[in-house]
């Protein structure tokens, strides 16, 4: 066996194969892989081995399409047949709100590039005879998937590895990790066969490695354990059901193709055939978490005891949408564990504080995703970043602060049960919450506050009526304008008129202090360094010069600066600093980093009587001008004290209107938000949340990490050319300056439909040709209309642009406008008093 390698990829089921496959592929020529059992031995044997397209996320979509085009391939390359079936996939609906769901999943299978097509209950009637469409509402279909066998798909991915220089050696389980410092040493263990069992032999050995990639699907926790960090992927068990042989679908077969696999969402399962009859795979509740700290060494391609009774419903359901299987009796069932992630996206990407470390855990879908998660993967690994921005999938948005083995179990549990629910975009699931919340969370729920999970924390989207019932009342919640959408409004019109407050403790917030602190910033990020007593906005990029972060960065002393970033991220923003730190402090000198997330609380306080509601609580030799654009210009901090609160007031505002943060003690929270609400009652101060906040921001154009801002685009092309000083070398800079303009980011006003908002997933075309896409979307109540930002051809970004966006499959008129259609001379942001 080798003893020395390049990439070092651990797990032999579809997923690990496909990435040693796509790493030799992409021109490293000292792969190995490494499997403790067989090949396919884990949860790859008993898959389904389904390949559905359908998916709400932009990256995921496109690992999925990827892996769909690429198993057609593999035959003629290795002469291995993968066993791919192209049937088509149809996916059925009972209601309106689930065809509305479609709809919204085809915005992004259009910016993709997926085909699908539209059908009625006749339609399906015609072509499928067996299905019962009465109580139906249409389907969506695509006819480009299917289903393949996934131990053979697999065996091909292997075959063409080893055809391109891949060693794969079986029967070696890894039992330990040390870093040297340039490179991994990896300790493993011969596994020999005894009594039925897989037991370690006395054999060992210690392969070194410059890159490791585990892809070790149920031994996710195994692996966090060798590796000293956490891995929320644990399995939950799945069951699926083979009929026998159904006279009528054989009787159908003689004179058509096979038929479709079926998917009733509404009903919870997927149903396929098979050798004449039927699998039914059900996803229903009270499935529960299994192996949540190991996997048993007797457990090897084994399975669990069946439970008919959990999933009678979804038996009965399929009965109903196929009555040609009610007399057909059961062949075989499997009950086996399949892996899972809190939001079902699994974790691909740099393992949090190590080097040269990948993950590719928690692949609930693993078949469908395995192709394009070795492709995407090899790219990160090779070129520095993929193609696409793949942050949504990153390992560390789950911090190791907060996310423990509970969590995870009872969320995947969760996610299982919701694979066939209703995905609104609004959608807010309860389990595992409230976790992380901030000190005014209850006063905030007292005042009628519907709480979102950002990173574990509850922050509120909208308040509803006093008495409400929480954020998890679907009635509330729709693909449209959901019961939330007035509220927002109000809260959006508040800010604009008087003043709104939001909490915004969840900022990660992290001091950069010591002598190379100052250096090492003006390197890391685009921007000036503010001068001391001032803030800029700045960004972090990667390696290739694309987004990597997008940073506030307050200057309280001359080597002491606090970065504020998104909180959504704070895991993964702290991972790439305290990383770029580590590099570059023998070059510029000591720098610290001090994690200041949950000491300080942020209050955003904005709106045209803002500062007539702190000037009432202010404590200052002068309080009338205290507040004034002479001593508190914008883009200013000041430490000033509200009544008894000792507070770092940021002169900025999110919203476009005039505005301060206030940073302050957490522990002085309660205090602080009881004083400004008091205060500010009469000057017409109201509580916000985030979905209005969301709004604000795009009537200011202010692009969102996540959305307008991420790994797929440089700064230059989101339009944020101001922020970037060409006159100093920072980090990603040459990258950036190569890779040019391919798209440009624009702002846009629609004249939508009535009764519904784009959500930043929609196309947009020009004279019937996709152009670009939204990446984000809501409504504007200073124009009275939709609004969207997104990226389109270079040569299109240009005010007055017309151009159509498709919402529910129509066609809209949308336009590009100024930059900031709001307040474009930000004269409401400087205005004086």
């Amino acid at each position: 066996m080798k003893t020395h390698v390049k990439a070092l990829v651990v797990g032999g089921g579809a997923v690990g194969t496909s990435i040693a496959y796509h790493l030799a592929s992409a021109g490293w020529d000292d792969v190995m892989l490494l499997e403790r059992d067989e090949l396919t031995s884990g949860s790859t044997w008993h898959a389904a081995g389904l390949l559905p397209l359908f998916n709400m996320g932009y990256a995921t979509s496109h690992i999925h399409d990827y892996s769909v085009k690429f198993y057609k391939t593999l035959e003629a390359e290795t002469g291995l047949n993968a066993g791919f079936s192209v049937v088509g996939n149809l996916r059925m609906a009972q209601t309106d709100a689930r065809m509305d769901e479609y709809m919204l999943y085809a915005a992004t299978a259009e910016t993709v590039g997926i085909p699908h097509e539209w059908l009625t209950p006749a339609e399906i009637k015609a072509r499928w005879p067996l299905v019962r469409t009465e109580d139906l509402k249409g389907a969506i279909f695509h006819p480009t998937d299917g289903y393949i066998n996934p131990a053979d798909v697999t065996m091909a991915m292997a075959k063409g590895a080893r055809q391109r220089g891949v060693v794969i050696e079986r029967k070696w389980q890894v039992d330990g990790y040390a870093w040297t410092g340039s490179e991994w040493q990896v300790s493993v263990t011969k596994m020999v066969e005894k009594g039925g069992n897989l037991v370690p032999s006395e054999e060992t050995a210690v392969i070194t490695a410059e890159h490791v990639v585990t892809a070790t699907g149920n031994h996710a926790q195994r692996t966090a354990k060798l590796l000293g960090i956490k891995i929320p992927a644990i399995p939950v068990e799945h069951q699926y059901i083979v009929t026998e042989p159904d006279p009528a679908l054989v009787e159908w077969r003689k004179t058509n193709g096979e038929h479709p696999v079926l998917r009733d969402a509404d009903a919870k399962w997927y149903v396929r055939e098979e050798r004449g009859g039927w699998i039914l795979g059900p996803y229903e509740y009270g499935a529960p978490a299994c192996f949540e700290y190991s996997v048993p060494e007797s457990f090897r391609a084994d399975l669990f005891p069946l439970d008919l009774e959990r999933i009678e419903e979804e038996y009965m359901s399929m009965i109903h949408r196929l009555p040609s299987s009610e007399t057909v009796g059961l062949k075989d069932d499997y009950n086996g564990p399949i892996c899972y992630t809190p939001d079902g996206n699994p974790l691909v990407g740099p393992a949090p504080g190590l080097r040269n470390m990948w993950l590719a855990e928690g692949f609930s879908f693993g078949i469908t995703a395995a192709g394009g998660t070795g492709y995407y993967l090899a790219q990160m690994m090779v070129a520095g970043e993929a193609e696409i921005d793949m942050a949504s999938l990153d390992p560390k948005r789950y911090g190791a602060d907060w996310m423990t083995t509970e969590y995870a179990a009872r969320k995947n549990e969760e996610c299982y049960s919701h694979v066939f629910i209703l995905h609104h975009p609004d959608e807010e699931r309860e389990a595992c919450r409230p976790l992380r919340t901030a000190p005014a969370y209850d006063r905030q729920k007292a005042l009628g506050a519907q709480f979102g999970c950002v990173n574990g924390w509850e922050r509120p989207n909208y308040y509803g009526p006093v008495g409400a019932p929480d954020s998890f009342d679907h009635d509330s919640r729709s693909f449209r304008r959901g019961g939330w959408w007035d509220y927002a409004k109000a809260e959006a019109e508040a800010i604009r008129q008087t003043a709104g407050i939001i909490d915004a403790t969840a900022f990660a917030k992290h001091v950069v202090k010591g002598p190379g602190a100052a250096a090492f910033l003006d390197w890391f990020t685009t921007n000036k360094l503010p001068k001391v007593g001032r803030i800029n906005l700045t960004y972090a990029l990667t390696g290739a010069g694309t987004t990597r972060t997008e940073y506030t960065i307050m200057r309280e002393e001359e080597d002491r600066f606090v970065l504020i970033s998104a909180g959504g991220w704070h895991a993964y923003d702290r991972d790439n600093l305290l990383k770029a730190v580590a590099d570059k402090e023998p070059e510029f000198g000591r720098i610290e980093v001090e994690d200041w997330t949950t000491r300080f609380g942020v209050f955003a306080l904005a709106g045209p009587n803002s500062r007539a509601i702190l000037a009432e609580l202010i404590r200052d030799a002068d309080p009338e001008t205290a507040l004034s654009n002479k001593r508190f210009p914008w883009l200013s901090l000041r430490k000033i004290e509200l009544e008894m609160c000792p507070v770092v007031a940021v002169r900025v505002a999110y919203t476009g209107e005039l505005g301060w943060e206030l940073h302050h003690p957490i522990e002085m929270s309660r205090y602080l938000w009881d004083r400004l609400m008091a205060v500010g009652a009469k000057h017409g101060l109201k509580p916000v949340g985030a979905r209005a906040q969301n709004w604000l921001r795009q009537e200011k154009s202010y692009r969102a990490f996540g959305t307008e801002l991420g790994r797929d685009a440089t700064p230059l092309e989101a339009g944020l050319d101001r922020f970037v000083d060409l006159d100093k070398a920072f980090h990603g800079k040459d990258a950036m300056l190569a890779t040019g303009i391919r798209s440009k980011c624009v702002t846009l006003l629609i004249d939508g439909p009535a009764d519904a908002d784009p959500w930043g997933r929609e196309a947009l075309l020009l004279d019937g040709e996709k152009i670009g896409r939204l990446t984000s979307g809501g409504y504007s109540v200073a124009f009275g209309k939709q609004i969207g930002m997104g990226y389109v051809r270079p040569d299109l970004a240009v005010v007055g642009t017309k151009l159509k966006l498709r919402m529910f499959r129509e066609l809209w008129d949308a336009v590009v406008v100024e930059d900031s259609p709001y307040d474009p001379q930000n004269a409401v942001i400087r205005v004086d008093g």
